[in-house]
């Protein structure tokens, strides 16, 4: 399974259990340095001593080293693997060290300058962003035991880095003269030094680009998501609005109904109110005939307005006995209903109450000595809107 399925399946997995998406992070091992320049120093060691292997280990007869860093390199490196070397080295060929083979009598100082094409092996083998190992060829310039001579170089060594800028550098080279003779040997030189890089370009690895293609791919689900969150809150919020504008419109239109129908009551009730009475005779239920207009005026209201609904309340003024009154106020609210109804008008829409003298409009009672005309004022039947 490659990286990016394997990273999408962790992914899909942190949703099941989490419930939102975890979007890679990326870290300093998912970025590789793609080009930069490097400067070296350190220590070297020259074995001259003319054996390929035989006392490669006797470092007393063989190595040659100074106690003080002898070694300086600056290099660029390039995004291919190449890089391009220019090294500087010196030290002294230590007395009683052997040197082709031979004892020296006496030291002598040692200078080379090299320069140098290396590749980063990293290019074959899989970037570990750590650990570079390197081989390379070029050509140099060695002065050893005063005998100057060019030559042929071939090196094999590994840097490894502690952070972006530092690390140390191992290499071992072989070195042939171009102009071999006894006094121009072939020799090889061995270096471990401290390198700082500086100006760096990164460049993602394949594991960086699998989590910036999963990163990119999430981050879209997310704006995706975020989109239809907000179109899907936008057409709610549009809803809503729709909703409450027309619950709006229908209040309005109640409102006006109400208003309509209470400025139609307002009417009703000011045209029953404009009604003369219904008057009667002391102690008489006959309707008079003024009465009677206006019982005709009160069926026209009804005959107008279908939903209408009345009481109508009959009543006596205070003279005789109270039962009297009682019977005489239902005979009286059994005249005016019974002529009403001879209009046309449907009993259904007529609710009939007695009050006998219970609801005197003055002060004409059982104790108060009052005129006939303020006596014929208690006599009556009223009218009252219901319903409409």
């Amino acid at each position: 399974m490659k990286l990016k399925n394997k990273l999408l399946f962790f992914v899909l997995m942190v949703n099941v259990y989490t419930g939102f998406s975890q979007i890679p992070v990326l870290t300093k091992n998912d970025s590789i340095i793609k080009s930069s320049w490097i400067i070296g120093v350190g220590y070297h060691f020259v074995d001259d001593s003319g054996d390929v292997f035989d006392n490669l280990l006797n470092f007393d007869s063989t190595w040659n080293a100074v106690s003080y860093p002898s070694r300086i390199s600056v290099g660029k490196y390039f995004e291919n693997g190449l890089g391009l070397e220019l090294i500087g080295a010196y030290l002294k060929y230590n007395s009683g060290t052997i040197v082709d083979k031979q004892t020296l009598e006496e030291g002598s100082d040692f200078l080379s300058i090299d320069t140098r094409l290396s590749y980063d092996l990293n290019k074959i083998i899989g970037e570990t962003g750590w650990f570079d190992p390197y081989a390379g060829v070029g050509i140099g310039y060695t002065d050893a035991r005063n005998a100057p001579r060019g030559t042929y170089n071939a090196v094999l060594g590994f840097r490894t880095w502690f952070s972006d800028r530092i690390g140390l550098d191992f290499s071992a080279s072989g070195k042939w003269a171009m102009n071999f003779t006894p006094e121009t040997t072939n020799y090889k030189q061995y270096a471990a030094g401290v390198v700082y890089r500086f100006g760096s370009k990164k460049k993602l690895t394949e594991e960086g680009e699998e989590k910036v293609s999963i990163i990119e791919q999430l981050n879209q689900e997310r704006v995706n998501d975020s989109i239809a969150f907000a179109q899907e809150q936008e057409k709610a919020l549009k809803e809503k609005l729709a909703k409450e504008k027309e619950q709006a419109r229908l209040a309005k239109i109640e409102a006006e109904k109400e208003q309509a129908k209470a400025e139609e009551r307002n009417k009703i009730e000011e045209a029953i109110k404009a009604l003369d009475k219904v008057n009667f005779n002391f102690s008489s239920a006959s309707v008079k005939t003024e009465s009677k207009a206006t019982i005709l005026k009160l069926a026209k209201i009804l005959q107008s307005h279908p939903n209408l609904v009345i009481e109508i309340s009959s009543h006596t003024d205070s003279r005789g006995s109270k039962d009297f009154n009682q019977k005489l106020s239902e005979k009286r609210l059994k005249a005016t209903i019974d002529y009403l109804l001879s209009l046309d008008v449907n009993a259904e829409r007529v609710v009939g109450k007695a009050f006998g003298e219970d609801k005197l409009l003055n002060e004409c009672d059982d104790n108060t000595k009052c005129t006939e005309t303020k006596h014929e004022v208690n006599r009556r039947s009223e009218f009252k809107i219901l319903k409409h």
